[in-house]
């Protein structure tokens, strides 16, 4: 009872405390240091004891304590300025149109990481209107909307003058008089700097920001062995690995048996690639037989702990048990196949682009190549108005077209809504074969010198691949769409492909090509810098098909963010890199 008389005069209280002020806009973490009391913390942040005590009840119970993690609440009339140890200042700024977190780190002389750290609200980025924290920089540089002459470069941990002017060319005199902040502070991890737009060195470009594009097999230690285990739902001891014959006739039916075998055809090869490089790679292979049962066996009964990395299973949910399992917390597991959301545990690598991830990408892209000047037309079915439903918020003046019992258009209905004075741009979003057959065949026959028609999707998933949807009718409408993929013309055959074709009398399919540069990436990677998520940091990697940009996560776990944005093209298909994504670098 005294406990509730307390809890009601402590409410009351600190109800007309702060009743004037507004709800927060956003909230700060704090992590309370030695020798930190509510008085300093109070001083600190310009609240009183009570508006601290009343977001962090648990003071009231144990005391403040070191190490404890404090919600402190940013008003939106606050003219809030923090003040930490080493007397850095810091203010509310309002988030700009065309504004990123490169460009504030550059104008006010920070990192992306203290900006994402000050505001741990804007991870997955920035809105326009929103209010955020900057640290006061003594110089003000202003980054031009678009500036021809130069690309900017985010320094790499251990970075100074000598290696950046090994990578780029770029002597400390230029930097020094492009950037002349750093003649004081000194060149930081995470810091963008302005650098000539003739050196790009081996790197590739990204919004004007220069992003390493290393090729790792001429920078790994020679002497490395590496320790791979990978888990595959087939009966490995009933395959022999040599038999031509049984490997051809198990290539004939594509189900998880022949899938696996793929992708382990391709492992061995890209062994084989590091093996002529000097690499030793020492590989396990785990028959899961697709069942949880005996991947709960094979976890009891084998010391995974001497591998450098998992890879697999295949299947999401199996994936999933394995990394619930506490004895492989600190071992690199990583997602192979899996075009579904793993679950991100720590260590845990999903190698595919996230569904979601993807999606924004492209509509980011629409963002900028559509207006209200064209005929946009929405088409999705029952499984995907909650993407129908965000593209017409972005797209208000689109109108929605209807497909009949899910899967067909009616011919008049298409031909009343697309128009011959404007560019038709239609937006798909299914992942039914029907539909996806009927609405690429009605957009072909409305395609006309007249009347003007091209086909994009958010998401391009497994319906499109068939040999019923071929390059030549995509290319009429010029299909648009992101992948984590880029298919290779068979004119332009790999090493890995020739060998591929020599052994098998066929090309290598999307799962073993997957395989290949999926492993050879890892290995390389751990050759290179010894543990896996060493090497996070490296920039972006590229092989035949895949591309490999890790980006890690606020549970130690990584997801890649490397993608593709594709255009069919008659009959070919081409890679779209004159646009530029304003987040692409947002970390």
């Amino acid at each position: 009872m005294r406990y509730i008389k307390f809890f009601f005069i402590f409410f009351v209280i600190n109800y007309f405390s702060f009743a004037q002020r507004q709800n927060p806009e956003s909230f700060l973490n704090h992590k309370v240091k030695k020798n930190e009391s509510l008085e300093s913390l109070t001083k600190k942040y310009e609240l009183t004891e009570n508006e601290i005590i009343f977001y962090n009840p648990l003071i009231q119970k144990i005391g403040l304590k070191k190490r404890m993690i404090l919600k402190i609440p940013i008003y939106n009339n606050q003219n809030l300025v923090i003040k930490s140890v080493d007397s850095n200042e810091y203010k509310i700024h309002e988030v700009r149109s065309k504004e990123t977190k490169w460009r504030l780190a550059y104008e006010n002389q920070t990192t992306i990481k203290v900006i994402d750290s000050l505001n741990p609200e804007i991870i997955n980025g920035l809105k326009i209107g929103q209010k955020i924290r900057l640290p006061i920089s003594k110089v003000k540089l202003k980054v031009p909307e678009k500036d021809s002459a130069y690309n900017y470069y985010k320094v790499l941990p251990k970075e100074g003058y000598y290696r950046i002017e090994k990578k780029l060319g770029v002597n400390q005199f230029v930097l020094d008089s492009l950037n002349p902040n750093i003649k004081n502070t000194g060149i930081k991890e995470g810091m963008i700097l302005k650098v000539p737009l003739k050196n790009s060195g081996e790197m590739i470009v990204k919004n004007d920001l220069l992003i390493d594009r290393i090729n790792l097999i001429d920078s790994v230690s020679k002497t490395s062995k590496v320790k791979l285990a990978l888990f595959l739902p087939f009966k490995a001891n009933d395959i022999i690995l040599d038999s031509l014959e049984q490997t051809k006739s198990l290539l004939i039916d594509r189900n998880l048996h022949t899938i696996s075998l793929d992708f382990l055809r391709g492992t061995k090869f890209a062994i084989q690639t590091a093996s002529n490089n000097g690499i030793s790679v020492d590989l396990t292979v785990f028959d899961t037989q697709n069942d949880i049962l005996i991947i709960n066996d094979l976890l009891k009964s084998n010391d995974l702990s001497k591998f450098n990395v998992i890879v697999g299973p295949l299947i999401t949910s199996n994936f999933d048990f394995l990394t619930s399992n506490r004895g492989l917390i600190n071992i690199p597991k990583i997602s192979p196949l899996s075009i579904n959301d793993v679950y991100l545990r720590k260590n845990v690598y999903q190698s595919i682009p996230r569904k979601d991830f993807l999606r924004n990408k492209m509509i980011k892209y629409l963002e900028k190549k559509l207006d209200s000047t064209q005929n946009i037309l929405l088409v999705a079915d029952s499984t995907n108005r909650k993407i129908e439903d965000e593209l017409k918020k972005k797209f208000p003046y689109s109108l929605i077209l209807r497909p009949e019992k899910e899967d067909y258009l009616l011919p008049e209905l298409v031909d009343s809504l697309l128009l011959d004075s404007v560019p038709n741009k239609v937006i798909l979003e299914s992942e039914s074969f029907p539909l996806i057959a009927s609405v690429i065949s009605q957009m072909n026959a409305q395609n006309n010198s007249n009347r003007n028609v091209q086909l994009y999707t958010t998401y391009r998933g497994n319906a499109y691949e068939t040999e019923n949807i071929s390059n030549k009718v995509m290319g009429g409408i010029n299909f648009t769409y992101p992948t984590f993929y880029k298919k290779l013309p068979p004119e332009n055959l790999t090493d890995f492909q020739d060998d591929y074709i020599d052994l098998y009398g066929k090309l290598p399919n999307k799962e073993s090509t997957r395989a290949y540069d999926l492993i050879l990436d890892v290995i390389l990677r751990i050759a290179f810098r010894e543990k896996l998520k060493k090497s996070i940091d490296i920039g972006e990697t590229q092989y035949i098909e895949n591309r490999f940009f890790y980006d890690k996560t606020e549970n130690e776990s990584y997801t890649n963010r490397a993608f593709y944005i594709l255009q069919h093209s008659g009959y070919d298909i081409m890679e779209i890199k004159d646009w530029e994504d304003e987040t692409d670098i947002s970390n």
